[in-house]
């Protein structure tokens, strides 16, 4: 009777093991899983349609052709939504997935002490928070991420929201400074390659979203100087910028895969005209013919014909171009614009911020310029226009604008809003539409819109996106 009662229980625990699935984040290692939810965090989400639309509200590109064109005209795609719900619904099982990591390095968990890898969640949770609610405004979160126990969570303020994003990142900091017995990621981590080095990039990483998130709350609480303090703690040079890469063969640019299996974009005229007014010589670089044309012909903004090949595309759309997460030139960018608001004792050191900036945006991998271009660049079209703080100000946030075509949209159209809260008009738009019809924020997506009632009365017809600002834009929610 033992031996038979053994061999059921031998049986139940074979069965046990059976029936779990080695493929669920529950039952893996979180080094496997960070793997995942970089990918995820680079491709469905930074590298999503949140960036190919924002890059057409924010005149990086024109939309010619379906889905982009209804964009460009603002034809039902701004308020549907069903527009940004694959992006809605990754965003949220990245969330979901490192809170699986988190829960795991966390006190209690089967990897407890793993401070390393809790760290790197907590950043990257912040990080993939932060695109929900700045595109999104106030959403599911202190009850989300709860499946088979929470089914309609309530909607979150963005403030609160910001708040957690803040304590994340502190949090992820403080545990990647402490030891840990366990092993580093090494190839598992897609980033910084996991090696010695890769932890104080992560926190360097940490830092700079510290700086970048401080800045985003300016229309309503700035404070310039801890900007500096926190982009003085980040990245050293282009080489320790947050960056996911390519291979381009079994990984492929998910900008380059939408650029080339849609020919959806057109070159925009209103960014041609700003490059072409300051000499830039990107503007012979970013554009190109459409196939067949032997001259470019750019797109003009919220009045172009729904019809491919014709205008100008991308010149600068590579498979191997990286994703960023956080690059160097927006270090710059946030150290140059919180130099230029403090006035006129800090002018020097945002000169040389914008300079700097302005040197690592032209000698990035897909632009391929050089250093002494980008400085006779500088000296000769952009040091006459420094003439004030004010004015340094102004030239600072279009060179920020220029320099994030084509992979930094979303943070491009972040940078909008905020400059429009605070009174800022300094990037001037073209699109005849926006008048009215500017979309000041991205829709829920449909997947909660018709299951979580919290989120449908939120939503209602979806015009909303056109009337109400997110809460750091001057909006309520």
């Amino acid at each position: 009777m033992g031996l038979f009662l053994l061999n059921i229980s031998c049986s139940e625990d074979l069965m046990d093991d059976l029936n779990k699935n080695v493929n669920d984040p529950e039952n893996m290692s979180t080094r496997l899983i960070l793997t995942d939810l970089m990918t995820s965090s680079a491709f469905s989400v930074t590298g999503s349609d949140l960036a190919f639309y924002s890059s057409v509200y924010i005149e990086h590109n024109v939309g010619i052709y379906n889905q982009s064109y209804n964009a460009e005209i603002r034809s039902n795609e701004p308020t549907s939504s069903t527009t940004y719900n694959n992006s809605w619904n990754a965003l949220y099982s990245t969330l979901r997935n490192l809170k699986i990591v988190i829960d795991k390095c966390s006190e209690g968990g089967e990897e407890e002490g793993n401070f390393h890898n809790l760290g790197i969640a907590q950043i990257l949770t912040a990080y993939n928070l932060a695109i929900l609610t700045d595109l999104m405004g106030d959403v599911p979160w202190s009850e989300a991420l709860q499946p088979g126990i929470i089914f309609t969570p309530i909607l979150d303020s963005q403030e609160d929201i910001y708040n957690d994003i803040f304590s994340l990142l502190d949090e992820g900091i403080a545990n990647l400074s402490k030891e840990t017995s366990f092993p580093l990621l090494g190839t598992q981590d897609f980033i910084y390659g996991g090696n010695a080095a890769s932890i104080s990039k992560w926190i360097k990483f940490g830092n700079g979203l510290k700086a970048r998130y401080t800045m985003r709350l300016s229309a309503k609480t700035p404070n310039y100087d801890d900007v500096i303090t926190f982009a003085s703690s980040s990245f050293a040079n282009s080489s320790e910028e947050a960056k996911f890469k390519y291979n381009g063969t079994t990984s492929i640019s998910p900008f380059y895969k939408f650029f080339t299996d849609r020919n959806y974009f057109g070159a925009s005229q209103s960014l041609h005209e700003k490059l072409a007014s300051r000499n830039d010589p990107r503007d012979n670089i970013f554009f190109k013919p459409a196939p067949g044309q032997s001259a470019i012909e750019f797109a003009p903004n919220g009045e172009p014909s729904q019809v491919q090949n014709r205008y100008g595309i991308s010149a600068i759309t590579m498979n191997t171009a990286p994703t960023y997460l956080m690059s160097y030139h927006e270090l710059e960018f946030l150290k140059a614009e919180a130099y230029a608001r403090k006035g006129a004792a800090s002018l020097s050191q945002a000169k040389e911020a914008l300079k700097n900036a302005i040197i690592a945006a032209f000698t990035k991998v897909n632009i391929g310029l050089t250093s002494a271009e980008a400085e006779e660049y500088f000296d000769e079209s952009i040091a006459g226009r420094l003439t004030s703080s004010e004015a340094a100000l102004q030239e600072i946030m279009i060179q920020k604008y220029l320099a994030f075509y084509e992979e930094e949209a979303i943070e491009a159209y972040n940078d909008y809003r905020r400059l429009t809260a605070m009174g800022n008009n300094f990037i001037q738009l073209n699109n005849p539409l926006n008048s009215n019809r500017f979309p000041h924020r991205f829709t829920y997506g449909s997947s909660d819109v018709t299951t979580n009632e919290n989120v449908r009365s939120a939503y209602g017809d979806g015009s909303y996106v056109y009337t109400e600002k997110v809460w750091w834009a001057g909006g309520s929610r």
